[in-house]
C-alpha cells in the first residue's frame, strides 16, 4: 500500500483504458491510493500502442498510468474471474470504462461484485452514460469534438490558418 496521501489506505482496481479512466485512477494514485491496473493478457491498454515511444514504451501510456501497480487477468476465463473476485473482496474501489454492460456480460456487474464486497465503490465511466440513445456509442476525443462542433474550429493544413472562426 502507498504510505502517503489522504487515500493511503484505499485500494483501487483499475479496469480502464485509453484516457478518461486511466487518468481518473492515476489521480487516485497521486492522492495515495494503491491502484492496481488490470489489463487483458496479450492486449493490455490500447494506449500502449500510442507514441511517442522511449525505449519501446509508450510515453502516452506512462503519462496516465504513473504510480500504479499492474497485472493481467483474462476476465473471460474462470481463473481470471476468480482471481479478480478475490481482489474485489479486499478492494475499496473499482474503476472501469468498458462499453456499457460489458462488466455485466462478463458476469462481473455491480450486483455480483457488491455481493463479494458490500462496501465496494463502483465507478463506471462512459462518454454517453449507461442508458439512453447513445449509450452504446464510443466517445473518443474526435467523436466528442465532432459532436461539439470543435472540429469545425480546428485548423487544417490546407487552410494555412492557425484557427478558423465560424
Amino acid at each position: 500500500m502507498n504510505m502517503f496521501g489522504p487515500l493511503k489506505d484505499i485500494v483501487v482496481l483499475d479496469l480502464t483504458h485509453v484516457l478518461a479512466g486511466p487518468f481518473a485512477a492515476m489521480v487516485l494514485a497521486d492522492l495515495g491510493a494503491t491502484v492496481i491496473k488490470i489489463e487483458q493478457p496479450g492486449v493490455g491498454d490500447r494506449s500502449r500502442a500510442s507514441g511517442p515511444f522511449i525505449e519501446g514504451e509508450s510515453t502516452y501510456f506512462m503519462s496516465i498510468n504513473r504510480g500504479k501497480k499492474g497485472m493481467s487477468l483474462d476476465l473471460k476465463k474462470e481463473k481470471g474471474k476468480n482471481t479478480f473476485l478475490k481482489l474485489v473482496e479486499k478492494a475499496d474501489v473499482i474503476v472501469e470504462n468498458m462499453s456499457p454492460g460489458a462488466m455485466k456480460r462478463l458476469g462481473l456487474g455491480y450486483d455480483i461484485l457488491s455481493a463479494y464486497n458490500p462496501g465496494i465503490i463502483y465507478a463506471s465511466i462512459s462518454g454517453f452514460g449507461q442508458t439512453g440513445p447513445y449509450s452504446d456509442k464510443g466517445a473518443l476525443d474526435v467523436i466528442i469534438q465532432g459532436m461539439g462542433c470543435l472540429l469545425y474550429t480546428s485548423p487544417s493544413p490546407r487552410d494555412g490558418l492557425l484557427y478558423r472562426m465560424p
